[in-house]
Order: C-alpha cells, then structure tokens, then sequence
C-alpha cells in the first residue's frame, strides 16, 4: 500500500492514543500523539478558562500544523492522535459556548485556522472512535488525571453534539466510525485485528453500508 496519511478523532477518552499507538505498531506506520504532559499553557488555561483559552488554541493549532507537516514529509505512512481540525470545530467552538472565550478571539482564531488549512493537504482517512458519554466518564475516572478532574458529563454530551454536527458536514476525506465501548481492541487482539482490516480496506478504496457483527459503521 502506498504512503497514506489518517487521523484519529473522538471525544476525551475515547480511546485515541490507544488506538493511535497500537495501529502504529501494528503496521509499522509513523505516529504523532496530542501534547498533553509538555504543553506550556494548560496548567494556566485550567487555572483561569477565560483568560488563557486563546493562548491554548493557537498553541494547539501551531502544534498539530507541525505534526502533520511532519507526517506528510515522512516516507512512511502516519497515523495521528486527534485530527487538527477538532480545536476548531469542537473545542474551540465549546469554549466560545461556555463563554471561556470571547467571540473576538474566536473569530481571530478561526481566521488563522482557516489560513492555515488552506495550506495542508486533506487525510486519507479519518476514524472517528465513537463512545457513550457514560462509559468515557468512567474511563476518565479511572485514568484519574489531575488535569481531568473538572471534565462534567454534561461537557463530554456538549462535545458529542459538536462532533455530530462537524462530521455530518466533513467532507475531506473517507471517515471509518468505530464503536469503542463495543470493540475493546486495548485488550482483545482479535478486535485490533478487525480495526486494521477496516481501515485497509476503507484505504483500499472499498465501501460497506453497514458493519453491525463487526461493531464498525463506514460513512463518506
């Protein structure tokens, strides 16, 4: 298979990384992960929302723009955990609905993702981990991140919704939806097995309606 280039997208706790890391290793593929731990501004934006959700976003936008230029100049293909166009179509959009970010810098910010879409090549793929908003509550619990202890199940459905509505317009690429609180490929490799299998095959140019026995739905 030629050089091919997917991201991943899904609500916190989804099961990115997991997912990201383990279809990676699998197929030999290049990977780039969301920068949690080393990220200058999140202990601020966590402190005071309001006064450094702009700063977090163009940090974020700058960030994943390297990554996927990374990705694109590597000879190998690349998977990456959490696709760039979430910050704007998910979170960005969520602070500017909670009121932690003004709608002028929204707009600013939207500006310059816009520009700086302009300028990157689309995926080959999307997968988008689809999950119950009461299973990734359970999940965040037992992760048990400090950074992670205000996240309310009513953020997580506010997200869900946005996520709805960006991907029932995304048309950049083939999208491959997986349920994860269905398909447990963390600890079933038989399960990981059936994700790689999708995915080639969705890369491969291949379409099917409906997926139920696998646990996979295919959308375009």
């Amino acid at each position: 298979m030629p050089k091919r280039l997917v991201v991943v997208a899904g609500n916190i706790g989804a099961g990115k990384t997991s997912l990201t890391e383990r279809i990676g290793a699998r197929l030999g593929w290049c990977t780039e992960y969301e920068s949690v731990a080393d990220n200058p501004y999140l202990p601020d934006f966590y402190a005071d929302m309001h006064a450094w959700a702009f700063h977090l976003q163009i940090y974020f936008l700058g960030h994943r723009a390297e990554q996927y230029l990374t990705a694109v100049r590597d000879p190998r293909s690349a998977i990456l955990d959490r696709s760039i166009y979430e910050d704007a179509y998910i979170f960005a959009r969520a602070l500017l609905h909670m009121g932690n970010m003004a709608e002028r810098d929204y707009l600013a910010y939207r500006r310059l993702f816009d520009l700086v879409m302009g300028s990157l090549p689309s995926p080959n793929l999307l997968v988008y981990l689809k999950c119950p908003v009461d299973v990734l509550m359970e999940r965040i619990r037992r992760r048990a991140r400090n950074i992670e202890t205000g996240i309310s199940a009513d953020y997580l459905s506010l997200l869900d919704s946005f996520y709805d509505e960006w991907l029932k317009a995304y048309d950049l690429s083939p999208v491959l939806t997986i349920r994860t609180d269905d398909l447990d490929f963390v600890h079933q490799p038989q399960a990981l097995e059936i994700v790689v299998e999708r995915i080639q095959e969705k890369l491969g140019g291949k379409e099917e309606l409906d997926l139920r026995a696998g646990q996979v739905e295919y959308s375009t």
